[in-house]
């Protein structure tokens, strides 16, 4: 009872976030980016403040319109959650016990708020009668009856307080619960040091690091609220397509054996020198052993995977079974995953954006083909597979900023992930192609960092970079939005050299 994604506000925010249209969700993206949640969190509370106040002067004017109007409130919040996945009705009890005090709570104080009225209307109409004797004893009575809804008001907001502050303890314990799981998975399971690959880094100034550290990792996901599984209660269900289905538990999964993989994730709303995309270091299973115990069909294309909280995902059979690191990760940086990045288990799959391929919180996978089924995000727009786009991105110098003439670090990162990038290439105010020195890489599936040296001149430049995959795909100048299957183009930025 009582789970985070149970609460009305969850509710309603995972409620909105299903139904946006792709071009508002595209937007807020955009310009919120990783603070998408808090924005959303902040409009939701300010719309249900308001609706309380709303009904508490309908009540206060005709209170039986108003004490309706806070029922179909309590009946509309007991829907928004009774119709989220994965939810149970006793998720149902928090909101219906709230409702069964705060309706009565409204009546109660619409009736104290009326006596009130009354004993001011009876003490105004003895003053103005002349009978100076009753205008002391209906004041002193006013004022006792005023004392009076001012304490009961105040116990049962204290009531309401403690209530409240004994569930959102209640969910505090159940998140320190998952996170001392996590602690306890740090000492049963040994995580390699996710140290940086030599020359990887190239340490230039400002540039971003090769590995992205955990609390900077974006976040983008359709959960308002990260759901809470204990690695104890956790269950993966292998079906559909397959020989034989299977269940694992969490340490049925880890015994498989783990393995290391650097890999670097990218999301298909990343725009062109966006930064929704990060490099780590991930700990795992690899999902070709786990669907090989369940024997996949020959006819089958595809898996459907699907989130603690509902959320679904289609991605390509082969690109799980291809021979690419491909994992159930349970780690990120040698650490357990964190609470927000899928734990106590999550996909991690190479080459594709992760909407069609990132799931977290995963509990199911169906194996299938795509003509059998709908993903999440293909039901609104995107395309079905999603392969990386090669991109490039200029990080130093910053656009719009100023740089010494003379000799100028210009550097960034590449990725073209499970290709790889073989070249990176810098023009100076649409000028000739020079080649950038490129970082080390342990892998195709990793971004690659680079650096050109430039010799400014004094006056304002505009610097384009391009990179080339190890297939030898030169990356596009033509530009296009990120929906439906990433975003093109050249990333440019304009410097004044003094």
């Amino acid at each position: 009872m009582g789970r985070p994604g149970a609460s009305p506000v969850s509710a309603a925010g995972d409620g909105f976030i299903d139904v946006v249209p792709t071009w508002m969700a595209e937007w807020a993206i955009s310009w919120f980016g990783t603070n998408d949640k808090l924005v959303l969190g902040i409009g939701i509370a300010v719309v249900l403040a308001a609706a309380g106040a709303a009904v508490g002067l309908l009540t206060v004017r005709d209170r039986r319109t108003g004490l309706v109007a806070a029922a179909v409130l309590v009946g509309v919040a007991a829907f928004v959650v009774w119709s989220r996945p994965n939810l149970a009705g006793a998720d149902l009890i928090p909101i219906l016990v709230g409702g069964a005090v705060a309706v009565p709570a409204l009546a109660w104080l619409a009736g104290r708020v009326a006596d009130l009225r009354e004993a001011e209307t009876m003490s105004t109409e003895g003053g103005a009668g002349g009978v100076g004797y009753a205008a002391r004893p209906l004041s002193s009575e006013r004022d006792g009856t005023a004392r009076r809804v001012f304490l009961s008001g105040a116990a049962g907001a204290v009531l309401l307080a403690v209530g409240a502050g004994a569930f959102g303890r209640w969910i505090g314990g159940r998140r320190a619960g998952v996170e001392a799981s996590r602690d306890e998975l740090t000492v049963d399971v040994e995580f390699a040091p996710a140290d940086v690959p030599d020359g990887a880094d190239l340490g230039v100034a400002g540039a971003e690091p090769w590995r992205t550290p955990n609390d900077v990792f974006y976040r983008i996901d359709t959960a308002f609220s990260a759901p809470l599984v204990h690695p104890d209660d956790w269950r993966l269900r292998v079906h559909g397509m397959v020989d034989t289905e299977i269940e694992l538990t969490f340490d049925e999964l880890i015994g498989m054996g783990l393995v290391d993989r650097w890999v670097t994730l990218a999301c298909v709303s990343n725009l062109v020198g966006g930064s929704l995309i990060g490099n780590a270091l991930w700990t795992g299973v690899p999902i070709a052993d786990v669907l090989a115990l369940a024997g996949p069909s020959p006819d089958a294309d595809a898996v459907l995977s699907t989130s603690d909280d509902g959320w679904t995902c289609g991605t390509p059979l082969e690109a799980l079974t291809d021979g690419r690191d491909s994992l159930l990760a349970v780690g990120m940086n040698s650490e357990p995953l964190p609470v927000e990045h899928g734990f106590p288990v999550r996909m991690v799959v190479p080459g594709l954006y992760g909407y069609v391929s990132a799931t977290k919180w995963v509990v199911d996978i169906e194996v299938s083909r795509f003509d059998r089924f709908q993903a999440y995000w293909s039901t609104r727009g995107w395309s079905e597979r999603g392969p990386v786009k090669v991109a490039s991105r200029i990080e130093v110098p910053t656009s719009g900023g100023d740089v010494s003439a003379g000799a100028v670090a210009v550097a960034g990162t590449a990725w073209a992930q499970h290709r790889g990038i073989e070249a990176v290439e810098v023009r100076v105010d649409g000028g000739a192609w020079a080649s950038a020195d490129l970082g080390e890489v342990p892998t195709d599936d990793t971004w690659r960092q680079w650096v050109f040296e430039w010799n400014a001149a004094p006056g304002e430049h505009t610097l384009d970079v391009r990179a080339t995959t190890g297939d030898g795909e030169i990356q596009t100048e033509d530009v296009a939005p990120p929906a439906p299957d990433g975003a093109t183009g050249l990333h440019s930025i304009t410097v004044t050299a003094r």
